[in-house]
């Protein structure tokens, strides 16, 4: 899962970083207004924590970009600002939560997981796509009741697909997915390729039905024949 944390507290900034990435997540960094702006432009994400404070700019027109663009990234406020109007405005706006500093890291963690679950998976800490479950809890994968040995890049790439069943999603945008962006230093995205073969070799040896699909020339498609 892949999420941008939007703080210009340097302290904090890397304290929250450090503890979402120890805990499977991709998580980004933007410490100013405009970078902020430049990434919500050219990236999607699952979720974005958005301090309202920023020193060339506000919050909470992030919020307004967001909706212009038609964006669906699910948004955390996460301000030391907390007022009754700031937390009407930041939902009217389109925001999902609101979240007070001081907070304890575990808190945020819970709230990014339900948000998570919320948008993309109807609530639910067990998805489901017809023999596949795929625990979010627990980071496990069972096709048919049974376990199967997966790596957890492997289900961040399997939830990705599922939640976008029936999409054509590009290499670019699972390498971005997997690695943030870090995706655009690398010379090219060939470590997608090795995942999605990994993926698609333990589901069939697991009994599966193969869902992955080429899409020659676009990137690949999870759908259900």
């Amino acid at each position: 899962m892949k999420l941008l944390l939007i703080e210009d507290e340097q302290e904090l900034a890397k304290s929250i970083q450090e503890y979402l990435n120890g805990n499977e997540f991709v998580c980004e960094w933007a410490n100013k207004f405009s970078t902020a702006l430049d990434k919500i432009s050219n990236y999607d994400y699952d979720c974005i924590l958005l301090d309202l404070m920023l020193p060339d700019g506000n919050g909470l027109e992030i919020l307004t970009e967001l909706k212009k663009q038609n964006k669906t990234d699910g948004v955390i406020i996460i301000s030391a600002k907390e007022t009754l109007d700031s937390r009407i405005e930041g939902f009217n706006l389109g925001a999902d939560d609101y979240l007070t500093k001081p907070f304890h890291l575990s808190e945020l963690l819970v709230r990014i997981q339900a948000l998570i679950r919320r948008k993309q998976f109807g609530g639910s800490n067990i998805v489901t796509f017809n023999e596949i479950e795929i625990d979010l809890q627990s980071k496990t994968v069972k096709v048919n009741h049974k376990l199967v040995e997966i790596t957890k890049k492997e289900i961040d790439l399997l939830l990705y697909l599922i939640g976008n069943h029936n999409r054509v999603l590009s290499k670019g945008a699972i390498a971005e997915h997997l690695s943030g962006d870090m995706a655009d230093m690398l010379d090219n995205h060939d470590f997608v390729y090795a995942h999605i073969k990994n993926l698609k070799k333990k589901l069939k040896s697991a009994n599966a039905v193969d869902y992955i699909k080429t899409v020659y020339g676009l990137g690949y498609k999870w759908q259900n024949e």
